[in-house]
């Protein structure tokens, strides 16, 4: 008779167990005791651009860069940085700036295309990165490519980028070749700034050509596929992106930056559908166009 008994309630014990995780899908997704409950979906704290008192939007600006050689990568850094080689580039024109909150807005609201919403769990910190001329972030590799489609544009390769930030004679950082830790928006000296600055706030992280924000900020998404040794086998001249691959190129140093290697050389790879609010990117264009004399009008 307890054996019984006993089988009974462990009977019991087992279909309750198993019933658990069936419940739980039932009810939901319940936050951790260090999360605080919120309404809305995983995504519902939208970037929407906000201007502090007398602040104006800053206008869409191109910079060419000549045709000629540069070098590119180091012989210093990681395996992924060599060989050091020079190729050659036609010439191009890159954005100044990083693409802002306010310039994203307006193709969202021009086309439709969905919002770069940070998950509610980030609401405190999204709240940090909307500024009007702060680079927009939170914004996937097609994210990126659609917004400089839509602008005529395109997104930079890898070795455009480079060059663009590190001119002609191999310098390992935007201003030169010594190493300036408070020279960028990084997370390796207290700057005043606890997330993104206003895009073009750090004056010393400015290129040759004078582009901004290359070694700090945010990181930037260009074209190419990631592939570890294509600075072995691509061509001198105009390298395109390898023909495929598993990770897009993330290239420049953000925020939250600390480590040592923030060399301009230094190569970064993600999955092209991941989001953050330290990625944000800017746009290019193979030639000096009539549309960008259409935005410096804007």
């Amino acid at each position: 008779m307890l054996e019984s008994k006993f089988k009974l309630v462990f009977l019991f014990v087992v279909l309750a167990c198993a019933a658990m995780p069936i419940i739980a899908i039932l009810r939901g997704t319940t936050v951790t005791p260090y999360e605080k409950p919120t309404s809305g979906t995983a995504a519902d704290v939208e970037l929407v651009a906000e201007s502090a008192p007398g602040e104006e939007p800053i206008p869409s600006e191109m910079v060419a860069i000549a045709a000629g050689p540069f070098v590119r990568g180091t012989e210093n850094g990681g395996f992924d940085e060599r060989p050091t080689r020079t190729i050659h580039l036609d010439e191009y024109s890159i954005d100044r700036f990083e693409v802002t909150n306010h310039q994203y807005q307006q193709f969202v609201v021009a086309t439709g295309h969905r919002k770069p919403g940070l998950p509610s769990r980030y609401a405190k910190s999204g709240a940090k990165v909307r500024g009007v001329n702060q680079p927009i972030v939170y914004v996937s590799w097609d994210d990126a490519e659609e917004y400089c489609r839509w602008k005529g544009k395109r997104l930079p390769t890898e070795a455009e980028w480079e060059k663009a930030m590190r001119g002609t004679d191999g310098r390992l950082w935007p201003w030169g070749n010594k190493e300036q830790p408070d020279g960028a928006n990084w997370a390796r000296v207290k700057d005043g700034y606890e997330v993104s600055a206003r895009v073009g706030t750090f004056q010393i992280d400015k290129s040759p050509y004078g582009v901004m924000d290359g070694a700090g900020n945010v990181m930037e998404w260009v074209a190419d596929w990631y592939d570890e040794t294509y600075y072995k086998s691509s061509p001198d001249r105009n390298p395109p992106s390898p023909e495929y691959g598993t990770y897009r190129v993330l290239r420049g140093g953000s925020y939250t930056t600390t480590g040592a290697d923030v060399r301009i050389t230094s190569r970064s790879k993600m999955m092209p559908d991941f989001r953050d609010e330290t990625i944000g990117f800017r746009c290019a264009n193979s030639t000096n166009s009539g549309q960008e004399k259409q935005d410096k009008k804007l």
